[in-house]
């Protein structure tokens, strides 16, 4: 991670409360949404096309699991000019991102900034049910990209 961990000051309490889900992204969306249901009985608990991400997606949970838990999303590409696109081309398919539940993007985002972390957008975008969303650059976040996101009804 590009920044000296000594140096930064523990976010506050509350702020970040889960992992909120691994996307995962797909050449096939049908294929891959079968797969996570028949080999490991998991639902589809909501799906959407994402016009602004060039996605259409698929947040997928255990069957029974309780609500707020951590979930798997389905990325597939609506064009050939996506960033999950561009993606599967560089890396093939596959894990593309690591998701936390916060609940105010505004505040860790600021906190990230003050300690020189950068998010990829200046301002939270529209992300898979009315939450909102960013990205802190990979890497500042030891090569992964981290989205954080605060669901609807938290702002």
């Amino acid at each position: 991670m590009s920044t000296d961990p000594a140096a930064l000051s523990r976010i506050p309490s509350g702020l970040v409360t889960a992992v909120d889900h691994v996307g995962i992204a797909v050449s096939d969306f049908d294929a891959a949404t079968t797969w996570y249901r028949d080999a490991l009985g998991f639902d589809n608990v909501h799906e959407e096309i994402n016009e602004e991400q060039g996605v259409r997606e698929a947040m997928l949970a255990p069957a029974g699991a309780p609500d707020g838990s951590a979930m798997v999303q389905i990325l597939a590409p609506l064009s050939d000019t996506s960033t999950i696109a561009k993606f599967i081309d560089k890396n093939g398919p596959g894990l593309q991102q690591m998701a936390v539940r916060v609940t105010d993007i505004d505040a860790v985002m600021a906190h990230l900034a003050a300690h020189d972390i950068r998010v990829l957008y200046p301002e939270p975008k529209k992300g898979t049910a009315h939450s909102r969303i960013n990205f802190v650059h990979p890497k500042d976040a030891g090569g992964v990209l981290l989205e954080l996101v605060e669901p609807a009804g938290t702002h």
